[in-house]
């Protein structure tokens, strides 16, 4: 048996599989997110320990058997988060989550500096764990200097329950301290940071193990004494392993709180300036490059909370397919961009309205806006030398038959619906686990899922979804005047 841990913003999720990778159990445990200030998102790591211990002793109390033959778990964690640590080991102060905006100026003088961008491989965007640090050196001063060690989320609850101190690589690579080619701190980076490669944790690869379960806890959790820690790895890299995305040419695309668009790749092929992120693979020897949008469902799940109306109640007053792009036009800039525009100010909006235009009116203008923004990350991968001839669809965003066949239209590629099942962080997670407990090979762990249906774009629609588009990509520019104004 083995154990894949996703631990999410606002909660973690534990799944049990059997060493042929089929699912047995799970069980969930959430907690809340901090905003004690605009732009500002924060976690007490403790709440990540007391959801862990929560989760693994419901599995313990429902799966006592399978939960004994346990031989090992990895995890896969929200990147970019900074958990500042004493000599101790001790938080100094909340994380700092990957969404959290405060270090824009930091970030900026960062990515402005010689040479960062070339090592890192990325814009230093400011939900990266470098700006985050040089924000704590100069407003919180005092704790910045008591700062021991550096450790991201998922890494931080690996040394709970293991002792060791340990950055897993594809985790690494969101934090602008990584020479992603060389997969090794870079001097460079940490010195342009304020960092020191003393409090950088040492480096392993997704597939390597960590440590061993500390003996308390498995005795806890009814597990064996000997159960291994494995690195896992930062949760688009693991969705990614959960999918069987893990080489050249294979790729998803995400509709969930934020939008992405992976690519896996063979080689490390960096092109910062398209905004689009170059990463490690939670695999050794592979990297992949993804878009980012900051506001996907959450562009629904906002209309819904000023109509009153659940996201779901407002998908449901649209067709299963589009009939052609709406009069109206929405940019999904709620809480600003960064693939392709790299800007924490931008805001969203709306054009075109009409009096007659309602509800449903509102919701297609929404989903066509989210398929648009991905497009822009689309065109930026394809940039890089990244190629995608059809992407598997995952996350809930998927549910509305509307939004797919949209967003196959926009895309113009196939997207391919996984059959109800298991495939997204926690199995990734989980086959991280048995490939690094067991040395299995990555190709025959890490495979596609099963398809349950395939959504082909409508060529009689290509040329009007065309030209939506290129009215949307006129869209950014006038709202950036207009609010820079």
């Amino acid at each position: 048996m083995f154990l894949g841990l996703d631990l999410g913003t606002s909660g973690l999720r534990a799944l049990l599989v059997d060493d042929t990778g089929a699912s047995v159990a799970s069980a969930e445990a959430g907690y809340s997110v901090s905003h004690p200030a605009s732009g500002w998102s924060e976690q007490d790591p403790a709440h990540w320990i007391t959801a862990c211990d929560s989760a693994m002793r419901a599995l313990a109390a429902d799966h006592p058997g399978p939960m004994s033959a346990v031989r090992a778990l990895a995890i896969s964690g929200h990147m970019h988060g900074a958990v500042l640590v004493d000599d101790t080991g001790a938080p100094l102060r909340p994380c700092i989550l990957w969404n959290d905006t405060r270090s824009h100026a930091q970030a900026a003088r960062l990515d402005a500096t010689p040479g960062v961008r070339e090592a890192s491989g990325n814009i230093v965007f400011p939900g990266f764990t470098a700006p985050k640090l040089v924000w704590v050196a100069e407003e919180e001063p005092d704790i910045f200097a008591r700062v021991a060690m550096v450790h991201l989320p998922k890494d931080y609850l690996i040394r709970h329950l293991t002792g060791e101190a340990v950055a897993e690589m594809s985790d690494a690579a969101g934090s602008a301290w990584l020479d992603i080619a060389a997969r090794d701190w870079s001097a460079l980076l940490l010195d342009a940071g304020g960092m020191d490669r003393a409090q950088m944790p040492r480096l392993i690869e997704g597939t390597e193990v960590a440590g061993t379960l500390r003996a308390d806890l498995a005795r806890d959790w009814g597990l064996p004494s000997n159960v291994q820690v494995v690195g896992g790895g930062a949760d688009n890299a693991v969705a990614a392993c959960g999918v069987g995305a893990w080489a050249e040419g294979a790729g998803f695309v995400s509709l969930g709180t934020s939008g992405v668009i992976l690519a896996a790749r063979d080689t490390c092929a960096p092109m910062p300036e398209t905004a689009v992120h170059t990463f490690c693979h939670a695999i050794p020897e592979r990297w992949y490059q993804m878009s980012v949008m900051l506001a996907a469902t959450d562009s629904l799940n906002w209309l819904g909370g000023i109509t009153g109306q659940p996201p779901a109640a407002l998908s449901d007053l649209l067709p299963d397919a589009p009939t052609g792009p709406s009069s109206a036009q929405f940019a999904p800039y709620l809480s600003g961009e960064r693939t392709p525009h790299n800007d924490a100010a931008i805001r969203g909006g709306f054009t075109g309205l009409d009096i007659a235009h309602g509800p449903a009116d509102m919701a297609q203008a929404v989903m066509e806006g989210v398929a648009f923004g991905l497009r822009d990350g689309l065109e930026a991968l394809k940039a890089t030398g990244a190629r995608l001839d059809r992407l598997i669809a995952i996350g809930g965003g998927t549910q509305s038959p509307f939004w797919c066949q949209t967003l196959a239209n926009v895309l113009g590629v196939p997207l391919d619906l996984p059959a109800q099942g298991e495939f997204g962080a926690a199995m990734g997670a989980a086959r991280l686990a048995i490939c690094g407990a067991t040395g299995a090979d990555v190709a025959g762990v890490m495979t596609r899922p099963d398809i349950a249906r395939t959504i082909d774009p409508d060529t009689t629609l290509t040329h009007a979804y065309s030209s939506a588009y290129a009215r949307f990509t006129a869209t950014y520019p006038a709202l950036s005047a207009l609010q820079g104004a």
